[in-house]
């Protein structure tokens, strides 16, 4: 397993600390129990969000994935059939 991103790290502890503050003024816990739930649940959902964090590398390899961009005849083809559908539409 690689070690965490400083962009994974902000991220997750950010929306743990936000999502722990507006639980908590949102469903007005001050019993342990309560506030135990919603500390795990903001914690499962930081560890979500920086997981989901893509680093630098899963980034250009996504770029690089693209569809090459289309041919002037493609476009045209394209825009024809969006002329012709909003007519009979």
């Amino acid at each position: 397993m690689s070690r965490p991103t400083p962009a994974q790290i902000a991220y997750g502890s950010a929306t743990v600390v936000f999502t722990t503050l507006a639980m908590l003024l949102l469903t007005g816990a001050d019993a342990g129990p309560g506030v135990a739930v919603i500390a795990l649940a903001a914690l499962a959902l930081g560890l979500l969000v920086a997981s989901l964090v893509r680093t630098p590398r899963e980034r250009a390899d996504a770029a690089a994935r693209l569809p090459e961009q289309r041919t002037p005849a493609h476009a045209a083809s394209a825009a024809s059939a969006v002329g012709e559908h909003s007519l009979h539409g």
